[in-house]
Formats: C-alpha cells, sequence, structure tokens
C-alpha cells in the first residue's frame, strides 16, 4: 500500500513531537544554520563574481582609453596600421604590445568594423564586435576565442578623430576570476558542512548539559510520594529559567508537604472529635439495652439530643470550612461580594448576647461598610462573642471603629488572658488551651479557626491582643472598607 502524503506527514510530525527537546533543537539550529551559510556563501559568490567582473572592465577601459589616445586620424580613416605613416603609428603598436604582455587582447576597428590593429593573439581575426558604440560610448561583451579554454571578457570603447569613428576592443581572460570563484565554491563546499557539524555538535551538548537539571529534577519528583514529601529537587547554581523552575518546584513541594500534613492533622482531630459523641451515644445505647430497667428514658433522651446537638455542630462547622478552603484554592467560584454593615451585625449580636447571657455587654460602634459574605462575617462576629462568652468573667465588650481605609472589630472578655506563646496556635484547628472546660462547654475546637479563615478570605487579618483597660483578651480584626458613612458614631 502506498503511502499517501498526509500519512507520511503525520508519521514525521509523530517522529518530530517524539524526538524530545536536545534533538529538536539541535535539528533546529542546524537547519537554520545551513539556511544562513547558504544564502551567506549565494551572496559571497554572487558579490565575488561582481567584483571581479568590475576589476576586468575597469582594467580594459583603462587600457581602452590608453589606446584610444594615440588613434589619429590617418589611422582611424586607414584599414591597417602598416599602411599608415602615421607619426603615433609606432606609439600605438608599443601601447598593444604592452597590453598584450598584461596579458590583455586588443583590436582597433575603423567605421566599417575593419580591423586596422591588433595584438598578436588577434593577428589575423576579423572584427570581434558587430554592434560598434558611438563616440565615447562603451559596451561589454564576452567572447570564446579559439586558443584560449576560457571565455574573454571585452570592452569596447567608441571614439572618434575629425568626424572618422573607430572602436577599441580590449579584453581579458575570465580565467583567473573563475579559479578564484572555483576555490570559494570549494571552501564553501569543505567549509559549510564542517560548520554545520559543528555548530550541530555544540548544540547537542549544549543543550544536553542545559537540559541535565531538569532531568536530575524530572527524575527526583518521580520519587517523591505523597507519603513522603519532604525531598526537594537540587538547585542548580546561577539564576537562570532552571534554576528558578527548581527553586518553584520546592516551594511548590514544600506548599504540598504543609498541605498534607495539615490534612492528616485535620482528619486525625477530626476523627478524635467525631469519636468521642459517638462513644458517648454507643455506651449510652449500650446501657439501655443490657440493662434497660436502669435507663432512664428522660436523661437518654437528654443525653442523645445533647450529643447529637454537639455533632451537628462539629459537622456544620467542618463543612463550613470544607468551603472556606475551596474558596481560598479558587475552586468554588468567587465567594460573595456584598456591601456589609458591620454596625448593624454588631448591633445584632450585641442583642442576642445579652438576651442569652447574663454578662455586662458593653458596645461601641462607628458606621462602617465593607465587601463581603454578610452570613460569614456574622458567623466571625458569633464565634468571637461565644468564645468571650465562655471565657468571661462579668463582662464582654464589642468595639468597632475606623481606622482610615480599614474597620477594627474588637471583641473584648475579662476572662483569664491567653499567654503570648498560644496567641497563634489559638486559630489552628480542634486546638483547645483548657480542653476539659472547652469540652464541656459545647465548643468544637474548630470556631477560632474558621474565624480565621473567613477574616483572610475578605482580605482582612485577625490577632489576639491585651485589652487597654484591665486584664483578659482581646481579639482584633481587621477588613478593608468599602465606603465611609458620615453617620455619628454609636455607643451602648
Amino acid at each position: 500500500m502506498v503511502a499517501t502524503p498526509r500519512g507520511v506527514l503525520g508519521r514525521v510530525l509523530g517522529w518530530w513531537r517524539a524526538a524530545g527537546v536536545q534533538i529538536r533543537s539541535t535539528i533546529a539550529a542546524t537547519v537554520l544554520q545551513a539556511v544562513v551559510v547558504a544564502a551567506a556563501g549565494a551572496v559571497l559568490l554572487l558579490a565575488l563574481s561582481n567584483n571581479l567582473d568590475n576589476s576586468i572592465d575597469a582594467g580594459n577601459l583603462a587600457t581602452a582609453q590608453g589606446v584610444s589616445a594615440l588613434v589619429d586620424g590617418d589611422i582611424a580613416s586607414s584599414t591597417a596600421v602598416a599602411t599608415t605613416d602615421s607619426p603615433n603609428r609606432e606609439d600605438l603598436r608599443d601601447a598593444i604590445s604592452a597590453a598584450s604582455r598584461r596579458r590583455a587582447v586588443v583590436q582597433v576597428l575603423n567605421a566599417d568594423g575593419t580591423v586596422i590593429a591588433a595584438s598578436d593573439d588577434l593577428r589575423g581575426f576579423t572584427a570581434l564586435a558587430r554592434e560598434l558604440p558611438a563616440a565615447g560610448g562603451t559596451r561589454t561583451l564576452e567572447r570564446a576565442l579559439p586558443f584560449d579554454d576560457d571565455p574573454y571578457r571585452f570592452t569596447a570603447l567608441g571614439g572618434a578623430v575629425d568626424s572618422t569613428r573607430f572602436t577599441v576592443l580590449i579584453g581579458q581572460s575570465l580565467g583567473t576570476g573563475e579559479d578564484t570563484l572555483h576555490a570559494a565554491e570549494v571552501a564553501l563546499t569543505v567549509a559549510g558542512p564542517l560548520l554545520l557539524l559543528a555548530v550541530a555538535g555544540a548544540t547537542y551538548l549544549f543543550i544536553g548539559r542545559s537540559l541535565r537539571p531538569v532531568s536530575e529534577i524530572r527524575t527526583t519528583v518521580e520519587g517523591i510520594s505523597l507519603r513522603d514529601l519532604s525531598e526537594r529537587v537540587p538547585v542548580p547554581p546561577g539564576d537562570d529559567e532552571v534554576s528558578q523552575l527548581a527553586r518553584t518546584m520546592n516551594a511548590m513541594l514544600a506548599d504540598l508537604d504543609r498541605a498534607t500534613t495539615a490534612q492528616r492533622q485535620f482528619v486525625s482531630d477530626a476523627s478524635h472529635e467525631l469519636r468521642s459523641p459517638v462513644a458517648t451515644l454507643r455506651a449510652a445505647a449500650d446501657i439501655a439495652l443490657t440493662v434497660p430497667d436502669r435507663a432512664d428514658r428522660g436523661d437518654l433522651a437528654v443525653l442523645v439530643r445533647g450529643e447529637a446537638q454537639r455533632l451537628d455542630r462539629l459537622v456544620a462547622d467542618l463543612l463550613l470550612l470544607a468551603r472556606v478552603d475551596e474558596r481560598s484554592r479558587g475552586s468554588a467560584g468567587t465567594p460573595q461580594r456584598d456591601e456589609v454593615d458591620l454596625d448593624d451585625l454588631v448591633t445584632a449580636e450585641a442583642r442576642r448576647l445579652r438576651t442569652a447571657t447574663t454578662l455586662d455587654v458593653a458596645v461601641h460602634r462607628e458606621p462602617a461598610r465593607v465587601l463581603g459574605d454578610g452570613h460569614a462575617l456574622s458567623r466571625v462576629l458569633r464565634n468571637l462573642t461565644d468564645n468571650a462568652a465562655r471565657h468571661a468573667v462579668s463582662k464582654v465588650s464589642i468595639a468597632l471603629h475606623r481606622n482610615g481605609s480599614t474597620a477594627v472589630l474588637d471583641v473584648v472578655n475579662d476572662g483569664p488572658p491567653i499567654p503570648g506563646q498560644d496567641r497563634e496556635r489559638v486559630f489552628d484547628r480542634f486546638v483547645r488551651l483548657e480542653e476539659s472546660r472547652a469540652r464541656d462547654l459545647g465548643g468544637t475546637g474548630l470556631g477560632l479557626a474558621i474565624v480565621r479563615e473567613i477574616v483572610l478570605a475578605h482580605g482582612g487579618n485577625v490577632r489576639v491582643l491585651d485589652p487597654d483597660d484591665g486584664p483578659g483578651t482581646c481579639f482584633r480584626i481587621e477588613l478593608p472598607i468599602s465606603e465611609f458613612p458620615d453617620s455619628p458614631e454609636l455607643t451602648d
């Protein structure tokens, strides 16, 4: 079966794609160099040929002008130099002889095209030019002469003496020029392939050396598994693209290592948190099944409902964190961005806290509007106030004010302060500084982690500070303001 051009092209393209960067680069560089060498060689040979022709033409013209100056009226009107008695006769012969010694051939023609003088090589030849130039004009022609294998290049110079026209033909062999051109062609024929071979070899070696670190990076990455992301790819010296690639790969591996470690820790902590209420429910069920007389239905219902609520809160917090993580990775679409009045959220949360607790709730708020998800920001405020209420002795303060283009929200409780070494750790998932107390009060260990993730997703930050007045703990949130209302500040 005869292969079609399209099938051949497909196989060639398939081979080209599978050849690899090193071979493709070598072939491309060699082909490009071949085109450049061929073009440069052609231009060089053409320029050399033109220069040789111009050099011969210039020499012929100079000789023709010298001979033409020795032609007088008697010579121009005669049929042969030997029959003239012109006083310039001997000078003309000497000039022709001198031209012959310079390996030039000479013919002097009268107006009828009859040879009236010639060099020894052309003696007995008829006129080599039929179309004679006008007086002062020139023509260039090439002729083959029987006594020489090389062609000759002639310059015909027209002249006139006392209205008598004549023509001087001066020719030189092209053999020397053709030998020069042939030598140049041989040099290009030999040097061109050697140059291409050198370029191909150098390109192959240089590309190979350049790609060697890439191969080492690939080999290292192939050996890295999700079970152990601690290994890093080698970084070659310098600051080129390969070094930047290696550093980027190491940064990516470090991020993956941290993310994988955090994920494993998160799964472990979540499993631990889920195991506790499940174990409580199972124990209650076992008692109810094995010793039904000792199981009070009311107490069992209260226990089951409490543990179910705890599971519900834990699952809800885990789902919320998962959604926040997806949005931070850009895999859950663009987060909701509406105009949210933080002062309204503060007012509503203070009202809820006063209703749900017996704590003294102080509020100081200034109008501040941000762009974000109102439900998520409300969840942030509730988590902070719930946390403050669990740890407060008697008072919780909520303050909202503007600082330039930033809205600053402080939630303060007068309970025990958080030690300095734990002020970053409290925002980690499933971290409890007071394990038993937090568990008894229904905390999941995810509230502050949710606060941090939501605040970061809104372009803000959250931190733990010492209150300005007295002991306790202050959680401060800073968010970029959307606009600056002119409403007065409010204090409850």
